[in-house]
């Protein structure tokens, strides 16, 4: 029973934490509230534009890798689009690319056709990049901003402790702790936004400039195949496409006499 009740007294004694992160929620009211959940719903929503644009990103350079191995082995680009999956960038830059070739046939003016398909394919690839672009500026804002919502909420937090200091009339530990330890969470939560935010908007930028040479590059060598009414193809598929030489029969020795 003695140590039962030393056990109970240790209980009743131990210090209870009243400067924990709810606490200075509660002791903030409703403008650390908001500004926490404005910064929640900022860190989401950077989470959710990094992990879809990641995974469209990718299947876009997996489509890359599935259009160099098949599309140029194709006779026609009609047939090599055939191969293409549907609603993918690069098969809307063939389709893009047949349908500016079979307007231009129809047109009365006399505009070139190299202008008119380069123009074609150059408004293609521009709506493509547009696409994959869409969503980087909320990552972009997020990043600039978040630290200064922070700040908001840490300037509201000093201010409290200054408040606290004159009713007090004296800098006590126990005045000021709540309101100082409520501005430090606002500031780490501004910063723990923040740079996740910035991170993922100059990878995923520098994933798009990647995916934008790749559609340049396709663009051009789709440009020339129309040109040349399928004459020109890359190097890389006339390579595949060329036979491997036989080898060379080994001379045979000279009969002696």
């Amino acid at each position: 029973m003695l140590i039962v009740d030393i056990l109970a007294a240790a209980g009743e004694a131990a210090p209870q934490n009243k400067f924990g992160f709810m606490e200075a929620m509660k002791t903030g009211g409703a403008i650390s509230i908001t500004t926490v959940t404005i910064l929640g719903i900022m860190s989401f929503g950077s989470f959710y534009i990094l992990f879809t644009k990641w995974f469209e990103q990718s299947k876009i350079m997996r489509q890359h890798r599935d259009m160099r191995a098949n599309f140029w082995k194709a006779p026609t680009l009609r047939e090599g689009a055939a191969k293409l999956e549907k609603n993918s960038a690069w098969r809307q830059l063939v389709d893009d690319g047949i349908s500016a070739e079979d307007q231009h046939s129809k047109m009365t003016d006399s505009m070139e056709a190299h202008d008119w398909l380069h123009g074609s394919l150059a408004r293609s690839e521009a709506s493509i990049n547009a696409r994959l672009a869409s969503g980087l500026p909320f990552l972009a804002t997020v990043g600039a901003t978040a630290p200064f919502v922070g700040l908001f909420g840490t300037v509201v937090g000093i201010y409290r402790a200054l408040i606290a200091i004159g009713i007090a009339g004296s800098a006590s530990i126990d005045k000021v702790a709540g309101p100082v330890g409520e501005a430090l969470i606002m500031t780490a939560l501004g910063l723990l936004v923040a740079v996740p935010a910035v991170l993922a908007y100059n990878y995923l930028q520098s994933r798009n400039k990647r995916i934008a040479e790749l559609l340049q590059g396709f663009s051009t060598d789709v440009l020339a195949n129309i040109n040349s009414k399928g004459a020109v193809k890359p190097a890389m598929a006339s390579a595949q496409a060329k036979p491997a030489a036989a080898p060379a029969k080994p001379a045979s020795a000279p009969v002696k006499p």
